[in-house]
């Protein structure tokens, strides 16, 4: 499992570090809210462990602009602030679940695991929203604003892997592999073809582009 740990606490995220690593899991960390997200944007985690006090940015600021981007990793909030106030704040922000420390490490991880679990078999994502673009996977339709546009399949699964990673660089290299599975790069146009087509779909008529064009690094679909 992949865990993004966000902690300012050096001697804690150690702690937890070894513990999860000892697990089996791979862990990436993170000293402050704006390193969590910088590595929240550029990584795919399975969970995310976020202090909630934290120096440049608070862990639920971090997590109110991860899911206002349409990043929906299971979040575990921690925090000293145990009241139910607190709790009811950091679980509206977009926390799936939070725990109060001092903790023992066995319920953390009991938590990781429960979080892991019910994001692979209970709450499969059906519906995807960055700012005003919204994508219904199960009717397999597209509307901004309100407006439908109508896209290819090819458009629809570039679309759907941009709005996955809304926020972030996705490169050529990326695109061919995940949307179209191409492993090496055929060195055609093929993705700068159907970039065009869509950014004319679901740009076009509107007051602010939200496809963007990142110089020599690839493409961001901004919210």
């Amino acid at each position: 499992m992949r865990i993004l740990i966000v902690e300012d606490d050096l001697e804690a995220a150690d702690a937890m570090e070894r513990g999860l690593s000892e697990a089996g899991h791979a862990c990436t960390r993170a000293a402050d809210g704006q390193e969590g997200l910088v590595a929240a944007r550029d990584g795919e985690f399975d969970v995310m462990i976020v202090d909630r006090m934290m120096p440049k940015m608070d862990g639920v600021t971090l997590i109110e602009t991860i899911r206002r981007e349409g990043d929906q990793t299971p979040v575990l909030f921690l925090s000293a602030l145990g009241e139910v106030g607190d709790r009811v704040a950091g679980l509206q922000a977009g926390g799936d679940d939070y725990l109060v420390k001092p903790y023992a490490f066995a319920e953390l991880s009991a938590r990781v695991e429960a979080l892991a679990r019910r994001r692979e078999t209970g709450s499969v994502q059906t519906l995807l929203r960055v700012g005003e673009l919204e994508m219904d996977l199960i009717g397999r339709s597209v509307h901004r604003q309100g407006k439908e546009i109508d896209l290819q399949p090819r458009e629809f699964q570039l679309l759907e892997f941009m709005m996955r990673h809304a926020g972030q660089s996705v490169t050529r290299t990326m695109l061919l592999e995940k949307v179209w599975e191409y492993h090496f790069d055929p060195q055609t146009n093929v993705i700068d073809v159907h970039i065009s087509r869509l950014r004319s779909k679901i740009d076009k008529g509107f007051d602010r582009p939200m496809l963007q064009t990142v110089r020599g690094a690839g493409y961001r679909l901004d919210a």
